[in-house]
């Protein structure tokens, strides 16, 4: 039986990583976490979020997953350090999405969305400054859009005015490549084309992390799945209402289970 690549997230936002990675890797099996009784995670202090990361790691290793990724910007923020857990490997989402973001941009001129405690961290600005010295970026924290997508205002006119106002900066900075720090924000992404005029490339979590565990199989440092398709199980501390919906609308027509979990 082929193990699982393990990926979690605070909500629903890393189905958006889930759905990519599901497609781009259909013999692939994931076991996703989305640790909705505890969400947000953008508004609490790293301590909190490490404590909570770590608790999620050991439930993912009960699992018997063969990798775990983080598909959360805040939760990534406080993990750059750490590749690896108990002999199984570690990704985030900022490093990759920083590469990406360099690789791409014409005017050295990046934007960086995020939830109050990526943008806090610095750690986006760091990892692009690291790479690039001479790239301007530009991180401004949108604590909003979370709250609206779990909700399923995604195109509410509410959303579309709140996200005009976050994403002004960028447009006075010139930004050319816009860095959705947050996994819930892919979402949000045909609106934030409009806003933007289609002026911006935006790098999401979900393709570049395909990249990267593409690149692990290759090299022989995960184990691709030998035989498939693949199943996809999805594990939260909390079942809302409109979660299964939510889940159903983003992963459609893939199938899933979905069981509530005590961590």
């Amino acid at each position: 039986m082929n193990q699982a690549i393990g990926i979690f997230d605070s909500g629903l936002g890393g189905l958006t990583v889930l759905k990519t990675l599901s497609k781009s890797f259909p013999n692939e099996s994931f076991c996703y976490l989305g640790d909705i009784a505890r969400l947000p995670y953008g508004n609490k202090s790293p301590e909190t979020i490490r404590k909570y990361g770590l608790q999620i790691f050991e439930y993912l290793k009960n699992q018997n997953v063969k990798a775990i990724i983080i598909a959360c910007n805040s939760a990534s923020s406080v993990f750059m350090e750490d590749h690896d857990y108990f002999g199984i490997p570690v990704f985030n989402v900022i490093t990759p999405g920083t590469q990406a973001a360099l690789s791409i941009t014409k005017n050295n001129r990046v934007g960086v969305l995020g939830t109050s405690a990526t943008i806090r961290s610095g750690a986006y600005t760091n990892c692009i400054k690291s790479f690039s010295p001479k790239t301007q970026v530009t991180a401004e924290a949108s604590p909003l859009l979370v709250p609206l997508v779990e909700e399923g205002w995604s195109k509410d006119e509410v959303t579309r005015l709140v996200l005009a106002k976050y994403l002004a900066p960028f447009k006075a900075a010139k930004v050319d490549t816009l860095i959705l720090g947050c996994t819930h924000y892919p979402v949000l992404k045909g609106v934030i084309k409009e806003l933007t005029d289609y002026k911006m490339e935006l790098i999401e979590s979900g393709e570049v992390l395909a990249n990267t565990l593409r690149n692990q199989f290759a090299d022989g440092k995960i184990q691709a799945a030998s035989i498939g398709p693949g199943s996809i199980h999805i594990h939260i501390t909390d079942l809302t209402d409109h979660f299964e919906k939510l889940a159903k609308e983003l992963l459609s027509p893939q199938e899933f289970t979905l069981t509530r979990v005590v961590i």
